[in-house]
């Protein structure tokens, strides 16, 4: 029997992956400030309370308000779910071993007994790294947080990168790669005035992923769109934007989309400000929700 897969809720991403994370693992998201790892963790998030599962928000700096504040910026909706389906833990400043040792397994094992589909962000992950210099003890305590949140379902978890020159991967980052199951790396480059961001699947146990690098851009409501497959060009390409939203949003109407997929697409119409037209974001939109063209 073919396996579950957990759809990531990241436009063009589950392309890269099979369909999807494999249950029960962590995957690291790596990348320096300003490439957008925080967006692509409340997109999973929230896609799963969109579906009806529940979510399990880890913060380790800013407090559950700030988080919401910003995703509201971004087009997100979080405060609706807050306490109903929506849960934050947030540890800035206190002891992570004795959080990671006593205090969690707890908590995994109350919310076990419910049976929920839950995912879990840990956003970042990056203060338990610096909580001890010693490696050994590093190695520990990052092991025992993914052994125990992996219970509950996927565990989606962020690590602020600093790599110095010429490194391809920064070594402050190579110990979460490493005990993870999945790790996905995001770069940026500013080129004059504008900003191009790529991401690459460096692994994902158990998946034949791909292995190129990949693309992608932020649209407000929708967040990470990855340009992950080649869009053949078409008459839609020599109307205007507005034109091409509008046939998307009739079409996704016409196929019953959800209405959180029908507010997706009105987002980006009210916000594309690209010079080149959103059709091959909208495709990829309509493959992630398997919506047929």
């Amino acid at each position: 029997m073919a396996e579950t897969r957990i759809r990531s809720g990241i436009p063009g991403l589950d392309t890269l992956i099979e369909g999807g994370f494999r249950d029960k693992t962590a995957v690291v998201i790596v990348g320096s400030s300003g490439t957008g790892k925080t967006t692509f963790s409340v997109q999973y998030i929230l896609h799963g309370l969109e579906n009806g599962e529940q979510g399990l928000y880890v913060s380790l700096e800013e407090s559950p308000e700030q988080i919401m504040r910003e995703a509201e910026l971004m087009g997100f909706d979080l405060k609706k779910y807050h306490e109903k389906d929506l849960f934050f833990i947030h540890l800035k400043g206190k002891n992570f071993k004795k959080m990671i040792e006593e205090q969690l397994p707890e908590l995994v094992k109350a919310r076990s007994d419910y049976q929920l589909q839950t995912r879990v962000v840990i956003d970042p992950m990056t203060p338990v790294i610096w909580a001890t210099q010693d490696k050994l003890e590093q190695r520990e305590l990052i092991g025992k947080l993914f052994y125990t949140l992996k219970e509950l379902g996927v565990v989606l978890c962020t690590v602020e990168e600093h790599a110095k020159p010429g490194e391809t991967i920064g070594e402050d980052v190579l110990l979460p790669i490493y005990l993870s199951d999945g790790a996905i790396h995001l770069e940026y480059y500013p080129i004059g005035g504008a900003v191009t961001r790529t991401l690459q699947v460096l692994k994902m146990r158990g998946i034949h992923h791909r292995e190129g690098v990949y693309p992608y851009i932020f649209a407000r409501g929708v967040g990470a769109v990855i340009r992950s497959a080649p869009v053949a060009a078409s008459a839609a390409a020599e109307r205007s934007h507005k034109k091409v939203f509008e046939e998307a949003y009739r079409t996704a109407e016409a196929l019953k989309a959800p209405p959180t997929v029908l507010a997706k697409i009105r987002a980006m119409s009210e916000t594309w400000d690209y010079d080149y037209s959103p059709e091959e974001a909208l495709q990829i939109m309509f493959d992630t929700y398997g919506l047929k063209r």
